[in-house]
C-alpha cells in the first residue's frame, strides 16, 4: 500500500494553471495582469503544498501549444517568467525548496535558460518541496524525445528492443527521478489534459474547478486534497482486491 493510500495525501500534485486571461478580461484589464495575478496563485499553492505535506509539485507554466498565442503576450509571459525567477528563487531556496525545470530548452531563449540552470544550482541540495515548472513543455514532445533516446540506444547495440521496459522508458521522460502525479488540479472549468504529462498521467486522479486560476486559494486546495482522499486508488484491481491484504497498489 502506497504512502499516499495510507493517510490520503498526495505525495505529487500537477497543475494546469488555466483561466488568466478570462481573469484579467473579465476586470476589463490586459491578459497579462492576468497571468501576473496568476505568479501570486502559484506562490500560494506552493506554500500550500509545503504544509499540507506534498512532496512534488508540477506547474504548467507554458505549453509547446502556447507558442502559437500572439507574440505580444508571448513576449509578455516569457518577461514575466524571467522577473518570477529573480523575485522568487531566493525566497524559495531559503524555504528549502528545490526547483526543476522540464520542457524543450533548445526553444527557449539563452538568457532564460541560463536564470533556470542558475534556479536549478542554487536549489540542488534542498530537501523540502520539489517544485517542477514546465516551460515549453508537450506530452507528446515528452515521449519522442524518450522514444528517440531509446532507439539511439539500440542503433549504438547497447540495447536490445525487445528488452526494453516500461522503466527503461520512464527514466527517459522529462520527470525521471520523480513519482507520478498523485492527483492532477486543472482550474478555469476545462475537463482535458491538453498534452500534459502524457505518460505520467495513467492513474492520476483528476480534479476540475472552474474556479480562474488568480482565484485560486488555499480553500481550493483544502477542496481538491478533499476529492483525493475519498478517491479509491484501484490501479486496475477490483474493489475487493484492494480490500485483500497484499494486493492493495499491484
Amino acid at each position: 500500500m502506497g504512502r499516499e493510500t495510507r493517510n490520503r495525501v498526495p505525495r505529487h500534485v500537477a497543475v494546469i494553471m488555466d483561466g488568466n486571461g478570462r481573469w484579467a478580461k473579465r476586470r476589463a484589464m490586459p491578459r497579462h495582469a492576468g497571468h501576473r495575478a496568476g505568479v501570486k496563485s502559484a506562490r500560494r499553492t506552493v506554500e500550500a503544498c509545503g504544509r499540507s505535506g506534498v512532496e512534488v509539485l508540477t506547474l504548467f507554466a507554458f505549453s509547446s501549444e502556447n507558442w502559437k498565442r500572439p507574440p505580444s503576450e508571448v513576449g509578455a509571459l516569457m518577461r514575466l517568467f524571467l522577473e518570477g525567477l529573480e523575485r522568487e528563487v531566493d525566497d524559495l531556496h531559503r524555504n528549502g525548496v528545490r526547483v526543476r525545470f522540464i520542457g524543450d530548452r533548445a526553444c527557449l531563449a539563452a538568457e532564460l535558460v541560463s536564470r533556470m540552470e542558475d534556479a536549478e544550482r542554487l536549489t540542488a541540495a534542498n530537501e523540502g518541496l520539489v517544485l517542477v515548472i514546465a516551460v515549453a513543455y508537450g506530452g507528446r514532445w515528452d515521449i519522442l524525445q524518450a522514444t528517440r533516446s531509446l532507439a539511439d540506444e539500440v542503433a549504438a547495440g547497447r540495447l536490445e528492443a525487445a528488452a526494453i521496459s516500461e522503466a527503461d522508458f520512464a527514466s527517459r521522460l522529462q520527470l525521471h527521478g520523480l513519482p507520478d502525479p498523485d492527483l492532477l488540479i486543472r482550474t478555469g472549468g476545462e475537463t482535458r489534459i491538453s498534452n500534459f504529462l502524457l505518460w505520467n498521467l495513467a492513474y492520476t486522479e483528476c480534479y476540475f474547478t472552474p474556479c480562474l486560476w488568480p482565484d485560486f486559494d488555499e480553500r481550493e486546495f483544502a477542496a481538491a486534497l478533499s476529492s483525493f482522499a475519498g478517491a479509491e486508488r484501484r490501479y486496475g484491481l477490483t474493489p475487493d482486491q484492494i480490500e485483500t491484504p497484499g494486493l492493495a497498489g499491484a
